[in-house]
């Protein structure tokens, strides 16, 4: 079974442009879990422009699913995801001012920075996960530093999915094969929507999780969130 967390940093941000509590975070996360999502993600940023510091600490009670919190792990993002006990902390390279997550981690380059980031979550009973490319490299650095899951930055398969969902969809199944064979749970995240989904899922039935954001809340505006997280599980199922 392929969980489905819903990211709702953009809900943060439609908040954020003007100011106050509309719309609420705090309403988007009981709404989604409500609605049968398995997860929230939430990717708080040095910047706060979209989550801030305090909706991480008001929304952790809120969870009755599983909390998974993205970041670079810097100082102040491991005493907070410690703080509040995420259930999986997913690391991602990504500097300050980045718009987006937009490739996965060069794991062999930052190996002894990793294995002393995992192991510190890891002792605090939180399950963590590493941002990278389907690079089989890069995989089997990141089983080095002793991770639980890898996530795979699947916005390469989105763009591609277009042109040709064959060769799109390739190289994520050999670093699915290659991840199990290094005793690494996969998740994926990143463009994926409606459209590529299922194709994925049929494709890579392994995965153990999809963190789905920005397409899920852009889908949500026309569909209504309930029947939006509707289509995005039955998507999840062959």
């Amino acid at each position: 079974m392929t969980r489905l967390s819903v990211n709702i940093n953009k809900i943060a941000t439609l908040r954020n442009s003007r100011g106050g509590e509309i719309p609420s975070v705090k309403d988007a996360a009981v709404n989604c879990q409500k609605f049968g999502a398995q997860g929230i993600t939430i990717h708080p940023r040095p910047d706060e422009r979209h989550i801030t510091r305090k909706d991480v600490y008001e929304i952790k009670p809120l969870i009755t699913t599983e909390f998974n919190i993205e970041g670079y792990p810097g100082e102040d993002f491991l005493k907070m995801v410690a703080e509040v006990k995420a259930d999986q902390a997913t690391l991602v390279p990504d500097t300050h001012n980045q718009l987006t997550s937009d490739h996965g981690w060069d794991t062999w380059n930052n190996l002894s920075f990793l294995k002393e980031v995992i192991a510190r979550l890891q002792e605090n009973g939180i399950r963590t996960s590493i941002f990278v490319d389907p690079d089989p490299e890069a995989i089997e650095g990141a089983a080095e530093t002793g991770t639980d899951r890898i996530e795979l930055y699947t916005e390469p398969y989105a763009r591609l999915y277009p042109l040709g969902r064959d060769k799109a969809i390739a190289p994520f199944i050999e670093a699915a094969k290659f991840a199990k064979n290094a005793g690494l749970k996969v998740n994926a995240g990143h463009d994926l929507s409606l459209e590529n989904l299922n194709y994925m899922y049929k494709n890579i039935p392994t995965i153990a999780e999809v963190s789905i954001g920005h397409a899920l809340i852009a889908d949500s505006l026309y569909l209504g969130l309930e029947t939006t997280i509707q289509k995005y599980l039955d998507c999840l199922k062959k």
